[in-house]
């Protein structure tokens, strides 16, 4: 038995588009950015919270990668989750010691990671047998 929820959005765009992209959604959602901007050392930058304690982020990738969303679904059991999904059909496209990257049937990225925010995850997470 494991657990998991969507936990955040990211908004993923190259370093070229990054700045504008990363205001106009903080502006968008009526957030600001954080003082420490993402950078290619850490990508992340967090914008908030939607409603229902999802989290709204910016992701900087690399040159080439078109922008996109997606999204990550948050887990306390990363194999039992990878499992879950594959079996839904998603396709993996990377795994890396702590966290998953994976295409759903459509094409769309998503990942799979670690419980990142505790209190939300335990209100609002699935549990699956």
């Amino acid at each position: 038995m494991h657990r998991s929820r969507i936990g955040v959005v990211l908004v993923d765009h190259p370093s070229e588009t990054y700045e504008a992209a990363a205001d106009f959604w903080a502006a968008a959602h009526g957030s600001s950015r954080p003082e420490k901007h993402a950078t290619a050392e850490s990508p992340y930058e967090d914008l908030g919270h939607l409603s229902g304690a999802v989290e709204l982020a910016m992701q900087r990738t690399g040159a080439g990668t078109p922008p996109r969303v997606h999204l990550d679904i948050e887990t306390d059991d990363i194999e039992a989750e990878l499992a879950r999904v594959l079996a839904l059909g998603a396709t993996l496209a990377e795994r890396h010691e702590e966290y998953a990257i994976l295409h759903d049937p459509g094409g769309l990225v998503f990942c799979i990671v670690p419980v990142q925010s505790r209190a939300e995850f335990e209100a609002g997470a699935t549990t699956w047998s």
